[in-house]
């Protein structure tokens, strides 16, 4: 390839600068728009329509015709309908003149004064509700008719058999303030004064780990169905979250301002829970350590946090002796509760049900979701209830500060058992506290944790039957009020 010298006979042609070809680009490009500029551009229905067909075709266009099974099945009903219809207009008259003059002469004998009365009465007896004729009985004459109210329907207890204690372990240093059973049901957790987390064989109650972290006592524990995490929280301020794997904390979440006395996690959603002394309950994002929501609202400590898929999704009891149910999606309050005169320490969830009882010195109430119904009143356990627990089978259970222990029918309120926990030798009287609970993944089992230092495991007396241990019940009439 050769080159091309200057005096070759090709005429130069002059070199334009790069500034002034952009310059001239602009300046053109500003009059040709700049009397359009921050104008939308006219519709054009046809590109419009052509978009909103596209967009149709790709989203509906695998739902247009119903699949042949639903066909069929669609076919079918129709083809049903019409010929019931048929039928129907074929079949004569029922006679239904006939059947209201039989009514009629079947009347009791009333005044015939009281033309309402009959009317009344012809009503009455077509619904099927029973009258009574008060024309006698009023003073002066009057020939009024009441409805007969229906006494309540109480259903009757369902028989459950006694619980005994199994095993009693011993390890910790503190009183036993929170535990935890793992998903797959193979271990459980326990957390204590001592500022440890200890995790025991569930089947044969022998220590497996031990985990440190905290610097107070530990208040909450919650273990995640899907994830292998840990979460714990204590009178440190301190959330933390254990890698299982690891066995090391992996996250902290900070925010809350004292003692953090309660945790749950959503058994759905990426969140977790948290109640403590700063009358918050706080929502946060599992993986950001982010807080969603501070939930606000409560006068004094938030003793316990429950979480459920349905709303209400968060559900919290609080020493100023409200329970409040929270919508999440907002981050506000849906109810509050205020039926307790007492402080709130502990809440329970129905896994069968949805509803959920609470737990205070006064009594035992149980709630209908999602609004907060009131239910009815479980009375008897006189005594600072500081835990529940209730199982598939419709157990609950509660237990007290005096080492006190009642096991109640979840569905009727019969109190079928009531128990005394015992003190391990060397132990005070004043030491048989009950400060947490919690059944197994089958129901079989009850684990509780204790002031004496020590985890008792509870199971049901196999040897029971209903003859030997009857059920003594009488229905309550003071049940149902608040």
């Amino acid at each position: 390839m050769t080159d091309i010298q200057p005096g070759n006979g090709l005429a130069e042609k002059p070199v334009t600068a790069l500034k002034e070809l952009v310059e001239n680009s602009v300046k053109r490009t500003h009059e040709v728009f700049s009397s359009s500029y921050g104008k939308q551009a006219p519709p054009d229905p046809p590109s419009q329509r052509i978009k909103l067909t596209s967009k149709i075709m790709d989203e509906w266009e695998h739902v247009k015709e119903l699949p042949a099974p639903l066909k069929e099945q669609a076919a079918k009903a129709s083809q049903a309908a019409k010929q019931r219809h048929a039928e129907k207009a074929a079949k004569p008259s029922d006679g239904s003149d006939n059947n209201v003059q039989l009514m009629i002469e079947h009347l009791p004998v009333v005044q015939e004064s009281s033309k309402t009365s009959n009317a009344l009465a012809l009503r009455a007896q077509a619904g099927g509700v029973p009258l009574i004729d008060r024309s006698q009985a009023g003073r002066n004459g009057s020939s009024s008719l009441v409805r007969v109210k229906e006494p309540r329907k109480v259903p009757k207890p369902q028989w459950h058999a006694p619980w005994k204690l199994m095993r009693v372990i011993s390890g910790h240093l503190g009183w036993v303030r929170s535990v935890a059973v793992d998903p797959g049901n193979e271990w459980f957790a326990t957390g204590a004064g001592d500022r440890v987390i200890k995790i025991w064989d569930l089947a044969s109650g022998t220590l497996k780990l031990t985990l440190t972290g905290h610097i107070s006592s530990v208040r909450g524990l919650a273990i995640s169905s899907r994830h292998p995490y840990l979460f714990s929280c204590g009178e440190d301020k301190m959330v933390k979250c254990w890698d299982l794997e690891y066995n090391k904390v992996i996250r902290h979440y900070h925010g809350h301002l004292s003692g953090v006395y309660s945790l749950a996690i959503h058994p759905t959603l990426d969140v977790m829970v948290t109640g403590g002394r700063d009358s918050t309950a706080r929502v946060w994002d599992m993986r950001t350590k982010a807080q969603i929501f501070a939930l606000t609202g409560h006068q004094s400590t938030v003793a316990d946090v429950k979480c459920q898929e349905a709303d209400p999704q968060i559900i919290t009891g609080s020493m100023d002796s409200t329970v409040k149910l929270w919508d999440l999606t907002s981050g506000k309050a849906m109810t509050t509760l205020t039926h307790h005169k007492k402080s709130v320490r502990a809440l329970a969830i129905n896994p069968t049900e949805f509803t959920f009882a609470s737990a205070s010195t006064d009594n035992i109430k149980q709630w209908k979701c999602p609004r907060g119904d009131f239910i009815q009143n479980l009375s008897g356990h006189n005594a600072i209830v500081n835990t529940l627990a209730c199982n598939q089978d419709g157990v609950l259970f509660s237990g007290a500060d005096n080492g006190s222990m009642y096991f109640w029918d979840y569905k009727t309120g019969y109190n079928f058992q009531t128990a005394e926990s015992l003190v391990q030798p060397g132990s005070l009287d004043s030491e048989a506290g009950i400060f947490c609970s919690t059944f197994d993944r089958t129901g079989s089992r009850l684990i509780t944790g204790e002031a004496d230092k020590t985890i008792k495991i509870w199971k049901e007396d196999e040897n029971a039957t209903p003859e030997t241990h009857p059920i003594d019940w009488k229905p309550s009439l003071t049940a149902a009020r608040w």
